[in-house]
């Protein structure tokens, strides 16, 4: 057998195993890894359409680095989390009253814990087209985004809702295919990009391709202090492995993105998007699956290709 044909049996045997490995955890999967230094790579369904979910903050944060670089924004200017943005959820968007920090910290909320009320009032201080120029002039014109708040309406008006109660609560009640059908879930109409395309993002970041060194460095140091240890994390449990990464959950939307970086100084960028066969809120296999996935197809590449 050719070495070309040997790799090509190795690959099949990769892509057999993730594929048993989201069947395991009753989904659909997607995934590319990326050597950020070789370009070597690999994929399954890499080139799929898949919602973000909250992995769309992370060019929100890149632009609001971006804008700090060229002295067009201070991040210790302060701003106010007033009721007009928080709908429940993480950090302020739970809070009971108004939450006054600096964008730098509005930034941190939105990438540690995927603060939701923090991400659309960062977005609004940044502008929407700017974060979609730079998102256009980095080549990335398919990459997804939009306010939480936004989406949130989307789902109140698709199942006819009261604007004014809860979403979390009024959800509660709802069949899960009635979930399962909503366009949040649907490649296209939710922001969407692909695996490859996400891994190509946070490649320039690491690259301090994707604007000034400094704006680069701050998203990395931002990423790198998400406190989600449950998807990517599990994965790669040895010391001295660095990890840092956006998670993105919605209905039957389990993902994770991000750069793993290796004590030998390689480093991969990752993306892993699931699409899981019901909305539980709890999905604790879905959520094992990322770091497996992750991990089959990182060793692949490190193996080389």
């Amino acid at each position: 057998m050719t070495t070309t044909a040997m790799r090509a049996t190795d690959a099949d045997h990769v892509r057999s195993l993730l594929s048993s490995t989201f069947a395991q955890a009753g989904a659909e999967g997607f995934v590319h890894v990326r050597d950020l230094d070789t370009g070597a790579e690999f994929g399954h369904g890499a080139d799929t359409q898949v919602v973000l979910a909250s992995v769309f903050k992370i060019p929100i944060a890149l632009e609001y680095a971006r804008q700090v670089a060229a002295g067009e924004l201070d991040p210790a200017r302060r701003h106010t989390v007033t009721s007009a943005y928080r709908a429940g959820g993480s950090g302020t968007d739970g809070c009971a009253h108004d939450v006054e920090m600096s964008a730098r910290d509005l930034a941190f909320m939105m990438m540690t814990i995927s603060d939701n009320a923090a991400t659309d009032l960062l977005l609004d201080v940044v502008g929407p087209d700017r974060v979609r120029a730079t998102l256009d002039d980095l080549g990335f014109p398919g990459f997804g985004f939009s306010s939480c708040a936004a989406l949130d309406e989307a789902i109140r008006r698709e199942l006819a809702l009261d604007p004014d109660r809860s979403l979390d609560d009024q959800l509660a009640g709802i069949p899960d295919e009635r979930l399962l059908a909503l366009r949040a879930c649907a490649p296209g109409s939710s922001p969407s990009s692909t695996p490859r395309e996400v891994t190509a993002l946070l490649a320039a970041v690491w690259r301090d391709e994707a604007g000034p060194a400094s704006a680069c460095a701050e998203v990395r140091d931002l990423m790198s202090q998400q406190v989600w240890q449950h998807r990517l994390v599990s994965g790669f449990p040895e010391p001295g492995v660095r990890l840092a990464g956006k998670t993105g959950t919605d209905f039957a939307v389990r993902n994770e993105a991000g750069v793993i970086e290796y004590p030998d100084g390689k480093r991969y960028a990752v993306g892993v998007f699931l699409r899981t066969s019901t909305a539980a809120t709890r999905q604790p296999l879905a959520d094992r699956a990322i770091g497996r996935a992750a991990r089959i197809a990182l060793d692949r590449v490190r193996a080389g290709t």
